[in-house]
């Protein structure tokens, strides 16, 4: 009897050409969650428990923009990189050198995490000479130059895990709620791990 090993699910949309221009919301997870790309800190101690409260009381149910009380401060609450952050962050800002018709909207470096907003424009004038990469093109070479740097310097066998979440985003209200999560992130992580 053969052993046969577990077939993995498809993540990915069936059908769908992920080289169409768009944006797409992407997290990629460190292997094992290591805690190794940042820690976040709060910089401003002048924002109290009645405060969050206040915030957590008000937040809105249905993930809508603009709905609710925003905290006082969510720019108090950092990322500061770990050696392999920086090296996350170089390579997340050289994507757009690597491929032209790509743009890095959004992102955040989280511990063991990194959420971005990738926008992705097929170049029609190439006449397919030069095809457009697709969203597993980028965020391949992206894994590919940033693990190779971090086993270099660190030692790290295998930084990230082997796939990727995206989320296709459909319109300017998706895009501004997944700007929004972004942006929230490090607060959500600090007060996650306070109680």
């Amino acid at each position: 009897m053969e052993n046969e090993l577990p077939k993995r699910k498809n993540t990915r949309l069936k059908d769908f050409d992920y080289g169409n221009s768009g944006a797409y919301f992407i997290t990629i997870c460190t292997r094992g969650m290591m805690c190794v790309l940042s820690q976040i800190v709060k910089t401003n101690d002048e924002i109290t428990t009645s405060e969050r409260n206040i915030f957590e009381n008000n937040r809105p149910t249905d993930n809508s923009v603009g709905e609710g009380l925003a905290p006082p401060a969510y720019s108090e609450y950092k990322t500061h990189f770990k050696p392999c952050g920086e090296i996350v962050k170089e390579q997340l800002s050289l994507i757009e050198t690597r491929f032209k018709t790509v743009t890095v909207e959004d992102y955040v470096i989280m511990p063991d995490h990194i959420h971005a907003i990738i926008f992705l424009q097929r170049d029609e004038e190439t006449g397919g000479a030069s095809p457009s990469p697709t969203l597993n093109d980028v965020v391949c070479a992206f894994k590919s130059f940033t693990s190779r740097i971090c086993k270099q310097r660190f030692g790290i066998e295998q930084i990230f895990q082997r796939s990727y979440a995206d989320h296709i985003i459909r319109d300017r209200e998706d895009n501004e709620t997944r700007r929004r999560y972004i942006y929230e992130n490090p607060m959500r992580r600090y007060y996650k791990y306070l109680n």
